[in-house]
């Protein structure tokens, strides 16, 4: 009975684990990064991060993949931006199958039979597709500029397809952009060289901010240095001072104990010579008054000689140098003595020869003023002389200076022939050259002069000649008896004439004051003014004066 029941107890054991270890290898488990689908009778199952019975014969299963999958999307063809500018992108994208139900469904349509490679190349053809089309909506500029953008619109625009495959984007990112123009490659360089001079101005800048700080620095430095140099010198000065203060008073301190030493020691000496002299007197009184009556005599002797050689140096010394002394002084005192009686001699001479120049020159202005005046005397007289002489010539008179002034008629009427610098003269062949006819002209010339004189004054010429010799017998007849009964007079000065021997005494005077040579110029103005003056006749003129 036991056995029985141990045996089915057994069995049944047995039976139950072969029926859990069937059931176990039935069951299919998938992990939190999977999907299981279960398909066959019942449909189709999901299971995510679970596990199921999947009955043999009438059930299958398979595992599809939840995790991100990423890959890069680089098409190899160039892509063209809206500027019409061709670019090479490279870029990595992530995406991952949704996490519903359905989507997983969807994915596991698509790509369950399918290896990853597969997959992979499905997705990038949708992927470069849109970039496509995004990129040739797009500036190189905003592509280079605006990565995120770029990724955010390919998100958007690839969320559609990605999800009729079941899969959800979840990033899109620029890794490169390039072209082969050097489009982006020139496209940055305004910038560059924008950073490129603003950081050469700031290192310029710098450099001058640390240039000046420097200089002031150096300035500063300097600065100190010379205030330190100054305190130096004021110190090293101060401390001069005193170490000649100091050496002074050493000085004045070791003379003052070398003078107390002597002192001292001449004082010392002398007791010396007391003590000895005292016991030298006291071993012999006798001797020692012989001896005193010496000494008294020597000291006598001695103040004779010290006497006589004070006196020497006063002589010799002393002496000298007052002689040399009063020797300037008398010399100082002849020299200034000699200049003071230069000085008035030179000031007395130029006095004296100021009084002389200022004498000759009043005595000059005099004898010419006086001149002047015997000049005038002596035309004005001269003039009623001839007035009176005309009143009794008449028309002799007239006719003689008109006949006197023929020459200076016929010179004046020849002036512009005696002018020509050439005459040429022509012969025409008849009769006569051309030489008579220049004289013959002139005669014809000259012969006008009598009609010239008559249109002028009125008088006839020919007719005052023809009546000459009347007019010569009445003159005759008057001036005989004049001849006959009054000799003629010697000639008078004329008026305001100084006296003879006058002139002479005025120079004699001058001739002691004044130099030579200014008084040989005085008699030649003299002598020259005296040649000058006019000596007219006295009384009325005679026919032969006439």
């Amino acid at each position: 009975m036991s056995f029985e029941v141990l045996l089915v107890a057994g069995a049944s054991t047995v039976g139950l684990l072969v029926l859990m270890a069937f059931l176990a290898s039935l069951y299919r488990k998938v992990g939190p990064n999977q999907a299981l689908i279960v398909y066959g009778a019942g449909g189709i199952k999901v299971v995510r991060g679970g596990g199921a019975l999947v009955w043999p014969m009438v059930q299958s299963s398979r595992g599809l993949s939840l995790e991100l999958m990423s890959f890069d999307v680089a098409p190899k063809k160039e892509l063209y931006t809206k500027q019409g500018v061709s670019v090479l992108i490279d870029a990595v994208t992530q995406l991952k199958v949704r996490s519903d139900d359905e989507s997983i469904r969807t994915a596991a349509e698509q790509f369950l039979d399918k290896t990853m490679d597969d997959r992979e190349a499905l997705i990038k053809l949708v992927m470069e597709g849109h970039l496509r089309g995004i990129v040739g909506q797009l500036t190189v500029e905003e592509i280079v500029k605006e990565p995120e953008m770029v990724g955010a619109k390919m998100r958007s625009t690839c969320a559609e397809d990605l999800n009729k495959m079941g899969l959800e984007p979840i990033s899109f990112t620029i890794k490169e952009v390039r072209d082969q123009n050097e489009y982006i490659a020139n496209m940055g360089r305004p910038d560059v060289e924008r950073i490129k001079r603003e950081a050469n101005i700031a290192a310029a800048e710098a450099k001058r901010d640390t240039e000046i700080r420097i200089a002031q620095a150096e300035r500063e430095a300097a600065v100190a240095k010379a205030l330190a140099d100054q305190e130096r010198v004021i110190a090293q000065t101060a401390s001069n001072a005193k170490q000649a203060e100091a050496t002074r008073d050493m000085e004045v301190k070791k003379a003052q104990y070398q003078e107390t030493m002597q002192r001292q020691k001449a004082q010392a000496d002398k007791s010396y010579e007391i003590q000895t002299a005292v016991m030298e007197q006291q071993v012999v009184a006798e001797k020692l008054k012989v001896q005193l009556v010496e000494r008294e005599a020597q000291i006598k002797v001695q103040e004779a000689e010290i006497k006589r050689r004070e006196k020497e140096l006063q002589a010799t010394t002393l002496k000298k140098a007052e002689v040399d002394a009063e020797q300037i002084k008398v010399m100082a005192e002849a020299t200034k003595r000699r200049l003071e009686l230069e000085a008035e001699g030179a000031a007395l001479a130029a006095l004296k020869q100021g009084q002389a120049k200022a004498d000759v020159t009043r005595l000059t202005g005099e004898a010419q003023a006086r001149v002047i005046l015997l000049t005038g005397e002596a035309e004005a007289e001269a003039m009623r002389k001839k007035a009176a002489a005309f009143q009794s010539y008449n028309q002799a008179a007239v006719l003689d200076k008109i006949v006197s002034g023929l020459p200076a008629v016929v010179s004046a009427l020849a002036t512009p022939l005696s002018k020509l610098d050439k005459i040429t003269v022509v012969s025409t062949g008849n009769g006569g050259t051309g030489v008579d006819k220049i004289t013959g002209d002139m005669a014809k010339i000259v012969a006008q002069v009598p009609e010239l004189v008559e249109s002028l004054s009125g008088i006839k010429l020919g007719d005052l000649i023809k009546a000459l010799p009347r007019i010569g017998l009445s003159v005759e007849g008057r001036a005989a008896p004049a001849s006959a009964v009054e000799p003629p007079r010697p000639p008078r000065a004329p008026p305001g004439t100084p006296p003879p021997g006058e002139l002479e005494a005025v120079l004699d005077r001058l001739k002691d004051g004044l130099d030579e040579a200014t008084y040989e110029k005085i008699l030649e103005i003299v002598a020259s003014e005296e040649t000058s003056l006019p000596v007219l006749p006295q009384g009325e003129p005679n026919a032969d004066q006439h």
